[in-house]
């Protein structure tokens, strides 16, 4: 007895040595034995919930913030078809655009989770709406970056990719996010970001380093959804709102004028609208509807100006003409 009880505890003080950590040590490629599908079925069984459609675009808008404003204003409407245990989503509509939005699913894990279900239930195109840390002393605060690459200072990435240092985001998806929200006036930027699972751990070393290698911002979403993007093959982007900085001496949390999240919320639709439609058309076929719908857009304006300009000379008393002497 006495022998098995040192074994026991020699066991326990020297476990056998592994190749890998745990978190590097995933079979990729084996099937998963828990599904999104098996949950989004139990909360429709369980919450009597239909099998009705949400969004093609969906926002996960980590903050919170502009959700609860747009709640209280009337501006969105509960999505009943919307199958999840944690979270609510709401739907959004503003002139022929429209996006499901679920908001404070703050960090990896909790991200992709909602994303996963997301993309069972029908989304095609994903984008999180963020705040983010300065890295880059060269951006100003506040500012906007759209991330097309994440560093993977996170763990869900890995239970998606082999291990690596950085994941690249969609990029189709990414430069449109960046062209719409540029259209908007907003100070935007597009590039590498840092991804922390703690951010109270963030050192001036790490920021240092990061910055050296081209990171703007610090945020704690961006690696693991763009993980799941490649795995999934799913659109997903993300659109960071740089707020804060250890060394920032203006207003802390300054996300700049109070409007200025509902007009990222209608760029971001406008662009994931766009990315969504280019997919499903295919890009020659996207191409020539996108053509057509600007040349209609400006035959719509000329239409406007000339209509003003014919109601503004209604009335108006006509010069004699002028004859030679």
């Amino acid at each position: 007895m006495k022998n098995e009880r040192r074994a026991v505890r020699k066991r326990t003080a020297n476990p056998p040595a592994r190749a890998l950590a745990p978190l590097l040590d995933h079979p990729l490629h084996a099937p998963t034995v828990f599904k999104p599908q098996d949950l989004v079925e139990a909360v429709r069984v369980q919450r009597g919930k239909d099998n009705g459609p949400i969004p093609p675009i969906c926002i996960l808008e980590f903050d919170g913030d502009l959700t609860d404003d747009m709640i209280r204003r009337g501006e969105v409407e509960r999505c009943a078809a919307w199958p999840c245990f944690h979270t609510e989503m709401w739907i959004w509509r503003s002139g022929g655009l429209s996006c499901g939005i679920v908001s404070r699913t703050i960090g990896g894990p909790y991200a992709v989770l909602v994303a996963e279900q997301m993309a069972v239930c029908g989304a095609k195109v994903i984008v999180g709406l963020a705040s983010a840390g300065r890295i880059s002393p060269a951006l100003p605060i506040p500012s906007v970056v759209v991330a097309d690459s994440a560093i993977r200072d996170e763990g869900t990435s890995y239970h998606y990719l082999p291990p690596g240092d950085v994941v690249q985001a969609p990029a189709q998806l990414a430069k449109a996010l960046e062209a719409r929200i540029r259209l908007t006036g907003l100070a935007v930027r597009r590039g590498l970001v840092w991804t922390t699972d703690a951010p109270y751990r963030e050192t001036a070393e790490q920021m240092e380093r990061h910055a050296r290698a081209g990171a703007l911002a610090v945020e704690m979403q961006a690696a693991s959804l763009f993980a799941f993007a490649a795995r999934m093959e799913v659109q997903v982007g993300l659109v960071a709102q740089v707020s804060n900085a250890p060394e920032h001496e203006g207003r802390p949390f300054d996300k700049g004028h109070p409007d200025s999240g509902r007009l990222l919320l209608r760029a971001i639709c406008e662009a994931a609208a766009h990315c969504h439609q280019l997919r499903h058309e295919g890009p020659e076929e996207g191409r020539k509807n996108e053509s057509r719908r600007r040349a209609k857009s400006r035959r719509s304006r000329r239409h406007k100006r000339f209509e003003k300009g014919t109601t503004s000379c209604r009335g108006a008393q006509r010069a004699p003409l002028r004859t030679k002497a």
